[in-house]
């Protein structure tokens, strides 16, 4: 019990309660800053909300989860690598809030940003084929170089990582925070889906690590919930949901078994972002440029207010993320193709729907 309340516990209830008493304190700097979304100034097709509101949560979320990291882990190599490419990203995320930098730009940067972990050493050794079961071994082909010491660098687990992170946080940014309170509930559930898989390896004391970090960031985000749930009174913006996005993504590679649990928990937002692209690209469109075709935007138009749509996704990510704990490679597989069959039937009933109106 007292190892749990040490693992657990204290860094969940200790970033928790950081991240409610730090936000008021950015929501009122965002005021001074004016880092305001204003929709009768921001004019854009997928703006939905009515009044001006705050940018910048990820700052909260970012320094509680920084402080957090501090008081729980041992600083290493790869935490370093994780925090300096937070850093990035929270700045990013701040200069975006304050100037709506291109999103050609922002990817750029998203990429540097997922070079840290992986410059730290964090890669995907081999995945599972889904299939037939069979081990798919990235380890080669592989460089070595002498600088002050050997070093090796494994060309496909370092780019399948990047890449990995870089599409997670724009299936994140993209899908899953349109309204109120919906990125905070899903990056908590989450964060706590990956905690509670790390649980039954507590004994691995690299996944030690990872259920610390995953349990801190699941209260930065639960305290942030308070001030997000409708009617918010900041946004996470880019800088919150990427931040999120970029630490699941890490932590779900440093266990290879928890690549596949989070594209399960996540199936929704990955998928919806997946086809968004799609259609993007086939209409000639800029696939990065935003507009009202995502999932939630089809439910809002359908009639669902917004604390529906975030109670939507609330609820199906939890459901994922129960499923996801107890499938292994080829039904998560198996299970992320019934999504998909279920998120594109729904956006063409929606879409149907829509049309006949």
């Amino acid at each position: 019990m007292d190892l749990f309340i040490r693992i657990f516990l204290a860094p969940l209830v200790f970033a928790s309660i950081f991240s409610y008493l730090i936000t008021p304190l950015v929501i009122k700097l965002a005021w001074r800053l004016n880092i305001i979304d204003d929709p009768k100034k921001h004019k854009h097709i997928k703006v939905i909300h009515t009044y001006p509101v705050p940018r910048g949560g990820g700052l909260a979320v970012f320094l509680a989860i920084l402080i957090s990291v501090f008081l729980f882990l041992p600083i290493d190599k790869h935490i370093l690598g994780i925090l300096l490419g937070a850093i990035l990203i929270t700045i990013v995320g701040l200069l975006d809030d304050k100037y709506d930098l291109s999103p050609y730009l922002r990817l750029g940067l998203q990429f540097v940003a997922a070079l840290f972990p992986v410059l730290a050493g964090i890669g995907i050794s081999f995945v599972t084929n889904p299939i037939n079961g069979k081990i798919i071994d990235l380890s080669n082909p592989k460089i070595i170089f002498d600088f002050y010491g050997m070093h090796s660098i494994w060309i496909l687990s370092s780019l399948f990582a990047i890449f990995w992170i870089v599409y997670m946080m724009n299936a994140v940014n993209f899908g899953a925070k349109g309204v109120d309170g919906q990125l905070s509930g899903v990056m908590v559930i989450s964060a706590l889906t990956i905690a509670f898989l790390s649980l039954k390896f507590i004994n691995d004391p690299s996944q030690l690590v990872v259920l610390i970090l995953a349990v801190i960031l699941a209260g930065a985000f639960l305290g942030f919930l308070p001030y997000h749930i409708y009617p918010q009174k900041i946004m996470p913006s880019f800088g919150g949901s990427n931040l999120g996005a970029y630490i699941l993504a890490i932590l779900s590679i440093i266990s290879t078994t928890k690549v596949g649990v989070l594209a399960v928990v996540l199936a929704i937002p990955l998928i919806d972002t997946g086809y968004v692209l799609i259609r993007r690209v086939l209409s000639g469109k800029s696939p990065f440029w935003g507009d009202r075709g995502h999932l939630h935007h089809r439910l809002l138009d359908a009639g669902l207010s917004k604390r529906q749509v975030a109670y939507f996704y609330w609820f199906a990510t939890s459901l994922l993320g129960v499923v996801a704990l107890n499938l292994n490679s080829r039904n998560k597989f198996y299970t992320i193709v019934g999504v998909a069959i279920f998120v594109g039937g729904l956006i063409l009933w929606l879409t149907h729907r829509q049309l006949k109106k």
